[in-house]
């Protein structure tokens, strides 16, 4: 009888913190959501000194509220799967504990010799913001879409470094170290700028052969900053249409149905 229970708890408690599809778990993604966002604002207003001084002792109690609900979380979390090592070792499980250790290392390191670290430490919460991915039913079908296309991307960036080398050296030939390019990797540097089109001005040409280069490295550049993203649309559009005609939908799909809806608007589950 015991052991029913405890199965009974386990698995409610389960379909409340892991399913979105009940009541009960899309009431707690809300919460939760709401309680990641109110903390990382926290910690970012903790960070203005004016904030800080004025509201400081105010932040900090908020800050500890949120860090036991947060532990509280990732403590159930634990207790209700089947596998705890499993889920700790996790992406989602990592995340949950970097979101509250910081907090409980900053009362390990006393003392102001260790304050910087204790910065630090603190700003390491922001990775609560990594939670709400697990919460965005279409982060699946991107981490699909991209893990599709790394192989091309990867190809792409190999190409955009040999094309870097390369502008990089002819201009360290042409400008040479009385103009700034004092180097090859710093050259590669100016390269990568202007291939991407930021534009630091910090170095810059100073003779017409290096000027005319340079505005054909960055002309190159547009078109190069418009290939990777037809690559990931590519591949995001082939990704979704292979759920879509499989039968099964991405994970989010449902919530994205009409709210009177009895089936799935992309593969017909009855929801």
């Amino acid at each position: 009888m015991k052991m029913d229970l405890l199965n009974n708890w386990r698995t409610c408690l389960y379909e409340i913190l892991f399913e979105s599809n009940t009541l009960a778990g899309k009431i707690f993604d809300i919460l939760l959501i709401a309680s990641i966002v109110v903390s990382v604002i926290t910690v970012m207003l903790d960070s203005i000194s004016i904030m800080s001084k004025t509201y400081g002792d105010l932040l900090y109690l908020i800050e500890w509220f949120f860090t036991i609900l947060f532990t509280a979380e990732y403590v159930l979390r634990l207790l209700c799967v089947g596998r705890p090592v499993q889920y700790a070792i996790s992406f989602f499980g990592i995340v949950d504990f970097l979101a509250i250790v910081p907090t409980y290392l900053s009362i390990l390191i006393p003392g102001s010799q260790f304050l910087l670290v204790i910065r630090v430490l603190r700003v390491l919460r922001i990775f609560r913001v990594l939670k709400l991915v697990q919460y965005l039913g279409e982060a699946n079908l991107l981490m699909q879409a991209i893990r599709s296309s790394r192989r091309k991307i990867t190809v792409f960036l190999f190409a955009v470094l040999t094309l870097v080398i390369i502008f990089g050296s002819f201009m360290y030939i042409v400008e040479g170290e009385a103009n700034g390019f004092t180097s090859i990797p710093r050259s590669i540097y100016w390269a990568i700028v202007t291939l991407t089109t930021v534009g630091y001005g910090d170095i810059s040409p100073k003779t017409n052969l290096g000027q005319a280069f340079a505005a054909l490295v960055m002309i190159l550049g547009y078109s190069i900053i418009a290939v990777p993203t037809g690559i990931f649309t590519v591949e995001f559009s082939r990704t979704f249409l292979k759920q879509s005609s499989s039968g099964l939908p991405y994970k989010g799909s449902n919530q994205e149905s009409e709210s009177d809806a009895a089936y799935c608007k992309y593969c017909g589950t009855k929801l």
